[in-house]
């Protein structure tokens, strides 16, 4: 039987393969050739979603026959709960950003199991950035290590997240800098990852494709993604949303969740 951690690298390639297939529909700057449709509820879909996600369904299922799959961009079915194995894919995390030519979107793909990933990976195309972890064996960007910011106290850290909840964090007194928004939600736990932010939130109703990859590529640069409660995020549970999400060093997680606790309730 085949590894689970095996596949992290042909999987990768995978990734690449895909950003490649995505990147012909992309244009930096301008708006995308894609066709756009909206999904009910109004938010965007591509047909370059669409062809990634058929793309990575395909080649995936190749890898590893027995797991089951969740993406974004394919029809939901309860099958995948009987499975020990589950792939979870965002074939374009930060599809609005694609369409206007913003380079910061990605291709989220995580192997989970028992409700925790195995292992992640984060592809984004347009900058050439690829985040990967395995359960244990540490995280990296484009082969080279990484690791969260070795800060001790959020006053002159540098955020990201939902306007209001850092609003009404910095009317309780605290100062820190502000990230421009961050369009893919993995990509702004990625920069946490990295240590180039020191803390990313994810505003209710994040979903398993959003963050399943990073969260892993977060833990094992030694930081965490819990909610407000210090609870990390189980996966393919029946409804895969989340509630208000943190990504942080873990030395800075504790006053993180009560400063954004606080702020949460003011909101």
């Amino acid at each position: 039987m085949i590894s689970p951690h095996s596949l992290l690298l042909p999987t990768t390639r995978l990734a690449i393969e895909a950003g490649e297939l995505a990147l012909g529909y992309y244009r930096p700057g301008a708006q995308t050739v894609a066709q756009v449709e909206r999904k009910a509820g109004g938010s965007p879909v591509t047909e370059a979603d669409h062809a990634v996600d058929q793309f990575l369904a395909d080649r995936l299922r190749i890898l590893l026959p027995q797991a089951g799959w969740l993406s974004e961009e394919t029809l939901d079915t309860p099958d995948r709960l009987n499975n020990e194995l589950v792939f979870i894919v965002d074939p374009i995390d930060g599809t609005r950003a694609f369409m206007a030519g913003d380079p910061r979107w990605g291709i989220s793909i995580a192997l989970v199991q028992a409700g925790r990933p195995l292992w992640g990976v984060l592809y984004m195309p347009a900058l050439d950035e690829t985040y990967s972890a395995c359960a244990g064996l540490g995280a990296t960007c484009n082969g080279s290590p990484i690791h969260v910011t070795n800060r001790r106290e959020l006053a002159g850290g540098r955020i990201a997240g939902p306007e209001p909840l850092l609003a009404n964090m910095r009317h309780r007194g605290l100062t820190f800098e502000t990230e421009p928004k961050i369009p893919s939600l993995a990509y702004r736990m990625a920069r946490v990852a990295s240590g180039s932010l020191d803390a990313g939130i994810a505003s209710t109703n994040a979903c398993d494709w959003d963050i399943a990859a990073v969260d892993l590529i977060l833990h094992e640069a030694g930081g965490t993604l819990t909610d407000l409660h210090g609870r990390r995020p189980t996966y393919n549970a029946p409804v895969p949303r989340h509630d208000v999400l943190i990504g942080t060093s873990v030395q800075l997680h504790e006053e993180m969740t009560s400063s954004l606790r606080m702020a949460h309730e003011l909101h």
